[in-house]
């Protein structure tokens, strides 16, 4: 009798990223121009890719004065829910979580993490995937518990080139 052979780890974690849960926020995967509201032209770009064995969406954004950030989003299993960790030129992070709302867009806050302490300002981003292909990144910020909120960026992403099925 053969002891049975555990599968490489490569093999494992490929496999470990492939559920629905883990592919909720494939539709913002792309290279995409990013025009921000009020503007009539693309402030900045964003490509979007799924790494490590398909278990990290990262983002890597550029704006056209210069100014540059990345995310690093990925499902929790043992929590199900979505977490996102945000680093700009500017050395502010964001750390954010949630998923899926009702209807399909990805709702990520900062009120619910480790991070957040009462009174701080809590930040809630909202993308949504739009009918023509494009996707729209909702920022809102409440210094009041939620009581009211502020747009502190409303971008449409528009696929610069078509990108294959994930």
């Amino acid at each position: 009798m053969h002891a049975q052979t555990p599968a490489p780890a490569s093999v494992q974690s490929v496999k470990a990223c492939l559920s629905d849960a883990h592919r909720a926020f494939d539709f913002w995967i792309g290279v995409w121009d990013v025009t921000a509201a009020g503007q009539d032209r693309a402030t900045a770009s964003s490509r979007i890719s799924r790494d490590h064995g398909g278990c990290v969406i990262r983002e890597d954004y550029t704006t056209k004065s210069g100014y540059t950030g990345m995310s690093m989003s990925f499902y929790d299993a043992a929590q199900k829910k979505w977490h996102q960790t945000w680093m700009g030129t500017d050395g502010s992070a964001l750390f954010i979580e949630g998923g899926l709302n009702a209807e399909g867009e990805m709702v990520l806050a900062n009120r619910n993490t480790l991070y957040y302490a009462r009174g701080m300002v809590i930040n809630r981003i909202t993308w949504t995937a739009r009918d023509d292909g494009s996707v729209r990144q909702h920022w809102q910020t409440s210094t009041d518990d939620g009581a009211s909120w502020s747009t502190m960026f409303d971008g449409l992403y528009v696929r610069q080139v078509p990108q294959p099925a994930p």
